[in-house]
């Protein structure tokens, strides 16, 4: 499974946010779209990513304030990057390795989507049922559902 084919589950919905924007205000936008993050541009360049993170650091940083700060000020201006052909098993081992929740994907200097941790997991899960269930089918007079208990 590669990242293109989660992205192409997921759907195309972006939210981003230029650097310049009130850390505030990106706050309010990533709390009313439920979302853990938001890339950030810079015109039409990736210009970093601002996540739950790098909010609660300037929170603890600043005393509780937001007040004043932009996000360009908080924002990991290098984040962790994959492509549409990067293999599921590389953007899992990365996403452990560097303790990334979200990685923007970027195919030939474009930005394409983000896939967060819950995307990948939710990923590998759907690929383990599809391969049992056709497994199941293989095997002749399998149980339907052997985890119900009876009493």
């Amino acid at each position: 499974m590669k990242v293109r084919d989660i992205l192409r589950v997921k759907g195309g919905t972006l939210f981003t946010v230029p650097p310049s924007a009130a850390l505030g205000s990106a706050v309010l936008t990533m709390s009313d779209h439920d979302i853990g993050s938001l890339i950030v541009m810079e015109g039409n360049k990736l210009a970093g990513i601002l996540t739950f993170r790098e909010v609660m650091q300037a929170l603890a940083k600043h005393h509780g304030s937001l007040s004043g700060l932009e996000v360009r000020s908080v924002m990991n201006a290098k984040p962790l990057t994959c492509n549409m052909e990067t293999e599921m098993d590389e953007v899992r081992r990365m996403m452990l390795v560097e303790h990334a929740r979200y990685l923007p994907v970027i195919d030939q200097k474009m930005l394409m989507g983000v896939i967060s941790f819950y995307d990948v997991a939710h990923a590998v899960v759907e690929a383990q049922d599809f391969e049992n269930s056709m497994l199941k089918a293989y095997i002749r007079d399998w149980p339907e559902d052997t985890t119900k208990a009876t009493n």
